[in-house]
C-alpha cells in the first residue's frame, strides 16, 4: 500500500484510518436517509476506492448498519452496503459500498485548509432538500449523472 495522504478518526480517537488517494468524487448529499442518520439537512462525503483506505486503530470498534435492513451488526457479520460508526462515540466514520468507500471529510486531518479533490462537484437527491443552497454546484433530482437537473 502506498504511503498515507489523509488521515481520519472518530470523534474519541477509538477509530482512526489513511487513505492513499485523493477521493475521485465528493458530493453532498440530501436523501431522507442521510437527513436522519446524520441528523443534519445533508451529508458531505468523499468517495474513495476500498483499497485506498487502511485503518491503523480501532477496527474492531467498527459498527455496521445495514439501513435497508434495519440492522445493527459487527464487522464479521456486515452486510453491505452499510453506515460505519465507532461503537464507543457513535461518530459516523463512513459509508461503505461493495467496492466504494464514502468518507465524512470533517473526520479528516486537514491542517486548517480543505484540499481541492474533498470539495463536492454536486448536489445529489436535492429534491429532497429541506434548506435551499445558493451556490453553482450541479444539483441532481437523484444520483450525479442518471438523474433530472434540477438547478
Amino acid at each position: 500500500m502506498n504511503p498515507p495522504k489523509y488521515t481520519a478518526q472518530c470523534h474519541c480517537g477509538a477509530v482512526r484510518y489513511e487513505v492513499t488517494a485523493d477521493p475521485v468524487d465528493a458530493k453532498y448529499c440530501h436523501c431522507r436517509e442521510c437527513q436522519a442518520l446524520h441528523g443534519a439537512p445533508f451529508q458531505w462525503a468523499a468517495i474513495f476506492e476500498k483499497p485506498d483506505v487502511k485503518f491503523v486503530k480501532g477496527a474492531e470498534a467498527l459498527r455496521f448498519y445495514h439501513a435497508p435492513s434495519r440492522t445493527m451488526t459487527g464487522a464479521a457479520t456486515k452486510v453491505l452496503p452499510s453506515k460505519v460508526s465507532c461503537r464507543y462515540c457513535n461518530t459516523p466514520i463512513a459509508d461503505e459500498g461493495r467496492r466504494m468507500w464514502l468518507a465524512f471529510p470533517e473526520l479528516f486531518d486537514f491542517q486548517g485548509r480543505i484540499p481541492k479533490a474533498f470539495r463536492p462537484s454536486c448536489h445529489i437527491f436535492y429534491d429532497l432538500r429541506v434548506v435551499d443552497l445558493d451556490d453553482d454546484l450541479p444539483k441532481w433530482s437523484g444520483h450525479k449523472g442518471s438523474s433530472v437537473l434540477v438547478g
